[in-house]
């Protein structure tokens, strides 16, 4: 069966994954539900493989253990990226569904299937809501890489819905054709988990700053205002306007809004609604304007490369820093730089 071989070579891409980011010991620490979600789809694709590659029917009994431990994993990934969280349930309750699934198995196996299937939207709904309050919510997520993380987000939801429909697939394939193409269906899945996992590498591994300290700053007197106040908004944005123009802190490449927050003495949420009320932008947008601001003074100044001014400037991927220069200039990098003297 031409499918077969699928799990066994997405748990060999995900095992080198998980090596790759073990090692990489800074990101491990920050984030290490990504590295448990990484070794629990592992082992989940190559039960697959055994089951439906080599029918080993001994696996079929944790397999659905496994199942239902991943959306929990994915949410913890994501949700430890999130700032402000009031809502967050605690963490013993992600023990609940593989526990459930647990009882089922020894109690009453018939609407296992159903259970998995209320699992996964569940989980989907929760990511979704958390991916409504906007890229300022991830405030552990450098703010280069907040947009892309809030999309990876919204990704990794629907990559719950789509697991989600698989299953409804291959229940619909077990009632009605007793399980003919099941094989294939549940090996096209795995390869749609690996997509998934790829996307959730690069937010955990790239986009969520390193630890450090940053001495508390004592809470503003705006604080104490209503959050619509203007001028308290007002006061917010002169604390950290100032934090842009003296101490320049947008060149800080690993600079989040957690960080931004306790330099400046103000909560992040704060700052994030005043930035939107005021600017209509979000933090991350904020803050590049400030970092090609940079990059266009050290443009016009000097014949340094592009790549070294982009460093400078507080930008880690030519991506991200092109495609924000475009934002801000309507402009690449080099065609600023060739532009007539004294134009724009």
């Amino acid at each position: 069966m031409p499918s077969v071989p699928i799990p066994f070579a997405v748990t060999f891409g995900l095992l080198v994954l998980f090596t790759v980011l073990a090692r990489q010991k800074e990101e491990a620490r920050a984030n290490p539900a990504f590295l448990l979600l990484i070794g629990a789809c592992a082992v989940q694709s190559l039960l697959v493989g055994l089951r439906w590659g080599y029918d080993v029917g001994q696996v079929r009994f944790l397999l659905p253990v496994v199942a239902a431990t991943l959306p929990a994993l994915v949410y913890a990934s994501f949700s430890r990226l999130v700032q402000w969280a009031p809502d967050r349930p605690p963490t013993w309750l992600h023990a609940v569904p593989p526990g459930a699934i647990v009882l089922l198995l020894a109690l009453w196996r018939a609407p296992i299937d159903f259970v998995l299937l209320a699992i996964y939207l569940g989980y989907a709904v929760a990511l979704f809501r958390l991916a409504r309050r906007g890229p300022d919510a991830l405030g552990l997520v450098r703010l280069e890489g907040a947009v892309p993380a809030h999309r990876a987000l919204h990704v990794a939801g629907a990559a719950l819905v789509g697991s989600a429909l698989v299953d409804v697939l291959v229940l619909l394939d077990m009632t009605w054709l007793r399980g003919t193409h099941a094989g294939e269906i549940i090996a096209t899945a795995n390869l749609l988990a690996l997509i998934a996992l790829a996307l959730a590498a690069t937010v955990a591994g790239r986009s969520q700053s390193p630890p450090e300290p940053v001495p508390a700053v004592p809470p503003m007197p705006a604080m104490d205002r209503a959050p619509e106040d203007a001028a308290a908004d007002a006061e917010i944005l002169a604390v950290i306007d100032a934090l842009m123009q003296e101490k320049r802190i947008y060149q800080d490449a690993d600079l989040n809004l957690n960080r931004l927050a306790r330099r400046a003495g103000i909560p992040a949420r704060r700052i994030s609604m005043a930035i939107n009320r005021r600017h209509g932008k979000n933090v991350s947008q904020y803050i590049n304007d400030h970092r090609i601001a940079e990059a266009c003074r050290r443009l016009a100044a000097s014949d340094a490369p592009v790549t070294a001014i982009m460093f400078e400037s507080g930008f880690q991927t030519k991506s991200n820093f092109n495609r924000e220069f475009r934002r801000v200039t309507g402009l690449s990098p080099r065609d600023w730089r060739a532009r007539p003297a004294g134009a724009g």
